[in-house]
C-alpha cells in the first residue's frame, strides 16, 4: 500500500497528528487503511479533503456546517452549497455588526475614562455595574 504515513498527511495538509485522528473520530475524514506493518497510510484524497476542511475553517465554517458541506459536495448539490455558504455570510456580516456596536460602546468609555483618580468615577466601572436595564436606555 502507497500513500502518506499520519505525519506526512498532516504536514503536508498544514494540521496536526492529533487533527487528523479528531477528524476521523468525528467522520470529517474516512479512516485510513493499514499497511502490512499496521500503520495508517492516506492518499492524495484525503490529503485534499483535509485542505477543504482546513480552507472552511479559515472562513468560519464549524465543523458541523462543514460536514455539511461535504455531504452537500457528495451529492454534487452546487444550490445547496451556496445556500449554506450564504448562511454562513449572512451570519459573519450579523456578527460584524455587532463587533461594530461593541466597538463603539468600548471605545466611547475608554474615552470618557482618564486613566486616573478614584475608582468609583472611573466610567468604565461604572457602566459595567450598573444593572442591564440602565445600560439598554442610553
Amino acid at each position: 500500500m502507497t500513500g502518506f504515513t499520519i505525519g506526512h498527511l498532516a504536514k503536508q495538509a498544514g494540521v496536526g497528528i492529533d487533527t487528523v485522528r479528531f477528524y476521523e473520530r468525528s467522520g470529517l475524514l474516512q479512516p485510513a487503511g493499514r499497511a502490512a506493518s499496521g500503520y495508517r497510510r492516506y492518499g492524495e484524497a484525503e490529503l485534499q479533503r483535509l485542505g477543504f476542511i482546513r480552507r472552511a475553517k479559515e472562513l468560519g465554517f464549524s465543523l458541523d456546517e462543514i460536514a455539511e458541506l461535504l455531504s452537500l459536495s457528495e451529492r454534487r448539490s452546487v444550490a445547496g452549497i451556496k445556500s449554506a455558504a450564504a448562511e454562513k455570510l449572512a451570519d459573519i456580516e450579523a456578527r460584524i455588526s455587532d463587533l461594530r456596536r461593541i466597538r463603539h460602546g468600548l471605545k466611547a468609555l475608554v474615552d470618557a475614562c482618564p486613566g486616573h483618580g478614584e475608582v468609583a468615577a472611573c466610567p468604565i466601572l461604572n457602566a459595567l455595574g450598573q444593572p442591564a436595564k440602565a445600560r439598554s436606555s442610553r
